[in-house]
């Protein structure tokens, strides 16, 4: 089995180009692809809009995508060639209440990518990777407390400032980082790696 995190800094970053460019550079997977969102205050934290995440008489919500064409990002996922695409929300910071359901998905694959921060605080992923831009004042809380057990970091050409983010620079530079070139946020170069994580992982 196979699992892949990607996550990133905050939204409209290509964090949901990279997950589909993955999952269409290696068909072979048939990856389970899982967008998980934490909402809270009538606000989606998936696109900052007014939103129906949230339902009265529940804290958790999982729903299978079937269409290919809607334009969402589980949507996506079955566009790009996943199997199965699930998308799960949970309210901030409760997510550990989906976790178990979560997991019983998980169960049922081989290969799983999920599109989270905080799912690293309750999986061991083969691999893991964070979309950044350091040119944006919003700087998801779940970003910075996990970026020190990701694997590689995705992040637009240029220089590279990372004031008032507090992110350590130190920290980058330990990182394996890749450059994102919209509309093609996932390059060769990343795929290999990931690729070559998941190959190593299984021989272990």
């Amino acid at each position: 089995m196979s699992i892949v995190v990607v996550g990133g800094n905050t939204r409209n970053i290509g964090k949901t180009s990279v997950v589909v460019g993955l999952i269409a550079a290696m068909p072979e997977k048939l990856w389970m692809a899982i967008k998980i969102t934490q909402f809270g205050h009538g606000v989606c934290s998936a696109n900052g809009e007014p939103c129906d995440c949230e339902t009265a008489d529940h804290t958790i919500a999982i729903s299978e995508e079937r269409s290919r064409d809607t334009g969402t990002d589980s949507s996506r996922y079955l566009a790009a060639g996943a199997a199965k695409s699930f998308w799960v929300r949970t309210r901030q910071g409760q997510l550990h209440e989906a976790m178990p359901r979560v997991r019983e998905l998980i169960a049922k694959t081989e290969n799983v990518i999920i599109e989270s921060n905080s799912v690293l605080r309750f999986l061991q992923p083969d691999v893991s990777v964070s979309v950044l831009d350091f040119s944006t004042a919003d700087f998801k809380a779940s970003a910075l407390r996990y970026l020190d057990r990701v694997d590689a970091i995705v992040m637009p050409e240029g220089s590279i400032s990372v004031a008032g983010s507090g992110v350590s620079q130190s920290l980058l530079e330990k990182k394996r980082r890749f450059v994102s070139r919209p509309p093609a946020y996932c390059s060769a170069e990343l795929v290999e790696f990931v690729e070559a994580r998941c190959a190593a992982m299984l021989t272990r």
